[in-house]
């Protein structure tokens, strides 16, 4: 079967008569291909790149500096217009944009 958009393959999911060690399977290549975005990711960053991200529950788009590049989380000082410190923010990597 070829599949060539995002929507085809959801409907192939959701329609397909898959046994339960084929959608473990589904989900460990989903895993895989994010924990390779998210190293592909943290490969570019470094403290002080400047990055932006969207915040989940608000829908804004933050603009920040990379302070601390972790294992698993990215920490992102917001860079506020007239503010001397921003808010600091724990961040997927795979969330992060360069800006």
């Amino acid at each position: 079967m070829t599949v060539s958009t995002v929507a085809q393959v959801n409907a192939a999911i959701i329609a397909g008569n898959f046994t339960n060690e084929q959608l473990n399977s589904i989900g460990d290549a989903i895993r895989f291909a994010r924990a390779q975005l998210t190293n592909q990711v943290k490969s570019t960053l470094v403290k002080g790149s400047t990055v932006k991200f969207t915040n989940s529950r608000s829908g804004q788009t933050i603009l920040g500096t990379v302070d601390k590049v972790n294992r698993k989380f990215i920490l992102v000082r917001e860079n506020k217009p007239g503010a001397l410190v921003g808010s600091v923010w724990r961040v997927p990597a795979n969330m992060l944009t360069s800006a």
